[in-house]
């Protein structure tokens, strides 16, 4: 019965013991554990000993595969941190994006600044439809040397229009800068071509020898015309006083069947009539044709382009108001002056397919010799003008025979300001040829 009670009691004190011993190896394993757990995370964020320490959890059995655990946590936790820095080489190209869209916003600004250059060339383009200038409007180099008696100046005029724009004012010799003015009249019925001058009458251009003169009754279907005696010599007017009588309206009668000729000496001092203009230094353009009246313009060797000279008056007085081959004459008052184009004060090489400059309009457009017949091109205007790439725009003068350089313009005008004896009195003041009222 005692040894019973002793050996139970044993047993007690030995399962105590043992209890004991198993609680102390639980609290060493413990230990071992949170050593493990807490050196696991370092391990995973430091690679292989990571690695090592994985091993180690292994051997520890559950819980090292708890450990293994919070390492392969660990280790997505580096892999979440792979991916945020990832994230960041993304931000970091997400970065290079705008710096690309910077490049394009640059490459942007070059095709702005593109754009805005082309608007540049679209204003400079809609400038010149605007003005639809004569390239860069009036020239002054292109006068011929003494053609200008003064340097020419800039001034505020005021257009047909109402606009205010810059003007040249110009004030022209009357009479050419390039050469005399003259042959007019044959003296007998016997000189030839090159001795006298010619008549343009709106229909045709005739050359005033001495043939054109037997010929008068023939042209003009009037046996009144006689123009000559019998001795063969041209009655032609050879005194101031003669020229002012036949020149004037209402023709002296004893100067009918007469060919009128002025003279230089016998205008007022024996001087040109110098004329001053202002003209446009740009042409404007207007809204429409307006047609021409009086002075058209002037030409580059100094002489005042008029309108038509009053034919049927000097025919009806049986007169012919000679003209000199560049189609100009003289007028007691008004001077020196041209009706017709024929080819002279050209100045440069015409384009191909145009013809030479020679003067401007009151408009400012250029004035160019008339194209022979059946050579015209079919864009001319009402004007007689039209567009090149050399010239811009441009004026045709009619042919001579037309008696007229310009039927219209296609610009606005100021007009002469001083042209002499009266800006565009041509000839003789309009007016019917005596005994028209009989």
């Amino acid at each position: 019965m005692i040894n019973r009670l002793l050996s139970t009691r044993f047993g007690l004190f030995a399962g105590a013991a043992l209890l004991l011993l198993a609680l102390a190896s639980c609290g060493n394993e413990q230990s071992q554990t949170d050593a493990t757990v807490t050196d696991s995370a370092p391990a995973a964020d430091n690679g292989d000993q990571g690695a090592s320490d994985s091993a180690l959890a292994a051997d520890d059995g559950d819980q090292g595969a708890s450990d293994s655990a919070l390492a392969a946590d660990d280790g997505d936790q580096g892999a979440s941190d792979s991916a945020l820095a990832a994230e960041d080489g993304d931000q970091g190209a997400s970065d290079s994006a705008p710096a690309a869209d910077d490049g394009d916003q640059g490459a942007s600004d070059s095709a702005l600044a593109a754009e805005d250059g082309d608007q540049g060339a679209s204003d400079s383009a809609q400038a010149a439809d605007d003005g639809d200038h004569s390239l860069d409007g009036v020239d002054v180099g292109l006068f011929m040397d003494g053609a200008l008696i003064d340097e020419a100046t800039m001034t505020s005029c005021e257009l047909s229009n109402g606009s205010q724009v810059d003007c040249y004012r110009l004030t022209i010799a009357g009479y050419p800068a390039d050469g005399d003015a003259g042959p007019f009249c044959p003296t007998s019925i016997a000189d030839t071509a090159d001795q006298a001058g010619i008549w343009l009458d709106g229909e045709a251009v005739y050359d005033l020898d001495g043939q054109f003169i037997v010929d008068l009754p023939e042209i003009y279907g009037d046996d009144t015309w006689q123009l000559y005696d019998e001795d063969g010599n041209v009655r032609v007017t050879e005194t101031l006083e003669a020229f002012e009588a036949a020149a004037r309206p209402d023709v002296d009668p004893e100067f009918q069947n007469y060919c009128v000729e002025g003279r230089l000496e016998w205008l007022d001092g024996g001087v040109p009539v110098q004329s001053t203009v202002e003209i446009p230094a740009v042409p404007v353009r207007a809204a429409g044709a307006t047609p021409t009246s009086g002075s058209v313009g002037i030409t580059l060797n100094g002489v005042t382009i008029d309108g038509q000279a009053p034919v049927d008056a000097i025919l009806g007085a049986y007169t012919i108001a000679a003209f000199d081959d560049c189609g100009a004459h003289f007028n007691p008052t008004a001077g020196y002056h041209m009706h017709g184009a024929t080819g002279c004060s050209e100045v440069g090489e015409a384009e191909a397919g145009d013809t030479p400059m020679f003067g401007y309009a009151l408009d400012g457009f250029a004035i160019h010799s008339p194209f022979e017949s059946g050579s015209e091109p079919n864009d001319l205007d009402e004007c007689n003008g039209h567009t090149t790439e050399a010239s811009g725009y441009h004026y045709h003068a009619n042919p001579a025979e037309e008696n007229s350089v310009l039927s219209c313009f296609m610009g606005e005008t100021v007009g002469a300001v001083d042209a002499g004896g009266g800006r565009g009195r041509g000839d003789r003041p309009d007016g019917p040829p005596p005994g028209a009222d009989e």
